[in-house]
């Protein structure tokens, strides 16, 4: 349905002639003349987040799709890295940036659009040695201290899901990982692709069986913007049918990586 909406909304842009066409998603999608886009980084990349290199350029999933997407449109990218996607949530609804990656879920639908899903994946928690933790239910208990990125997909369903104790917020993948292996918390909620990397520094930690919450990564801009969401809605889908976003799994090693088939 919304590669439909997003088909019938590219349509009514090109009635008004290519020229129109043309200029009107360049007002949305790039008003500064470059196409801004605000990844997530962390200290490992994933299908989501990317690392960031000595250059301070990104590396990782979210940045070649956004070169992909420059490069079809024929424009200049500027990347703007930032810690956490509740920043970039806000820095794609203030219109700091033209276009960015991240979970979907309710509170963002609300402030921001969203194209389709590239990845589905799910949420779950590393823990310390000393918590005896093996499911996510085993993690939902008194006196456990667990702690996410702040103002994420992730860190609002745990907050949802946990009866018997809460989830205090960290900046950062960074962070968080800190605060584990100076054992000043005992879990870490964040997407089960992700951790395997952090689980390696630190000593004795490990992943529990089980998910609290499936989420699905897709692309989003400004809401206001037609013209723009056509356009990135009409690339994602393109690039996942035509093996874009699968070459670029393989590209960062993601091989068991699922590219979302659903357009939601």
């Amino acid at each position: 349905m919304k590669s439909l909406q997003a088909l019938g909304l590219l349509l009514a842009v090109l009635s008004g002639g290519p020229a129109t066409a043309n200029e009107t998603l360049m007002k949305e999608i790039a008003p500064t003349g470059k196409l801004r886009v605000a990844v997530v980084f962390a200290p490992s990349a994933g299908a989501f987040f990317v690392a960031k290199e000595a250059d301070g350029k990104p590396n990782g999933v979210t940045a070649d799709i956004a070169a992909a997407l420059a490069k079809k449109l024929n424009l200049p990218i500027e990347y703007v890295l930032l810690p956490n996607s509740g920043l970039a949530t806000d820095a794609v609804e203030n219109g700091t940036v033209d276009v960015s990656f991240m979970p979907v879920d309710d509170e963002r639908l609300k402030r921001i659009a969203f194209g389709p899903n590239y990845v589905l994946g799910e949420s779950t928690y590393m823990v310390t040695a000393g918590t005896g933790a093996k499911t996510v239910d085993d993690v939902d208990k008194p006196g456990m201290r667990i702690i996410g990125v702040a103002n994420t997909t992730t860190i609002r369903a745990a907050a949802r899901k946990l009866k018997n104790t809460k989830i205090i917020a960290a900046t950062s993948v960074e962070e968080a990982v800190g605060l584990l292996r100076d054992g000043k918390a005992d879990a870490f909620a964040l997407s089960r692709d992700t951790l395997p990397t952090y689980v390696k520094q630190v000593p004795g930690s490990y992943m529990v069986d089980g998910a609290f919450h499936q989420v699905a990564v897709a692309i989003a801009v400004a809401k206001g913007k037609p013209a723009a969401l056509a356009a990135v809605t009409e690339f994602l889908t393109e690039a996942k049918k035509n093996g874009t976003v699968r070459q670029i799994f393989d590209k960062h090693g993601l091989k068991d990586a699922q590219v979302a088939l659903s357009t939601q």
